[in-house]
């Protein structure tokens, strides 16, 4: 049996606020860590033997802060970087409604479509985070893990587990520090948890 807790990053810092980023590198905000210092203390009891984080500094932050009880070393993974959204990088919503009017309704209306401009697109990332995934599983096989990324990284992988096609993905919530759990028996995915936020109200 192998046990793959998926911890999306806490809340990032003001200036993501309200912009669309991906692969804009932005950190933890002060609520961001002390959700991540809470998420820590969650998942302290378990006996994880690895933890790998996005390249993002809001991911490998949170990783280090779940690391900071245990003798593990956080191993950085590019395939588990948030998609890129292109020229849609940095931008305010409501910006990237006026300056690309057509691409901006085509993401609302069907978001694992389209192609950003100039970035990637979901099936590019998928492809890129499901290898990713495959390579932990061979090499930790039995053991516990812990992947702290993005929620489009979680998403995909927890709508591969039930088989979920990809229209579906965005119903999956993934809050800040939401805490995910994926169990393999033999090869067989089972979905134990999913979103969980061990956060105090207000944190």
């Amino acid at each position: 049996m192998t046990r793959v807790w998926l911890v999306r990053h806490g809340q990032p810092a003001e200036e993501a606020h309200q912009r669309c980023y991906g692969s804009l590198d932005v950190g933890l905000s002060e609520t961001g860590r002390a959700q991540m210092s809470q998420a820590a203390q969650y998942l302290e009891t378990e006996p994880i033997s690895a933890i790998y984080t996005s390249p993002r500094s809001r991911s490998r932050e949170s990783a280090v802060l779940l690391a900071a009880s245990r003798s593990r070393p956080v191993e950085v993974v590019l395939d588990f970087r948030e998609i890129d959204f292109g020229d849609f990088e940095g931008l305010a919503y409501e910006e990237i409604a006026a300056r690309y009017p057509d691409r901006y309704r085509q993401w609302m209306e069907t978001p694992t479509q389209i192609r950003f401009p100039n970035g990637e697109s979901f099936a590019e990332m998928r492809v890129r985070v499901l290898r990713a995934f495959d390579r932990i599983q061979r090499e930790r096989d039995g053991q516990t893990v812990a992947i702290v990324s993005h929620g489009g990284v979680n998403r995909i992988l927890i709508a591969n587990a039930l088989q979920m096609p990809d229209e579906c993905i965005f119903r999956l919530a993934q809050d800040y520090a939401a805490i995910n759990l994926l169990v393999m028996m033999e090869g067989v995915p089972s979905v134990q948890l999913v979103n969980y936020r061990s956060c105090r109200a207000g944190v």
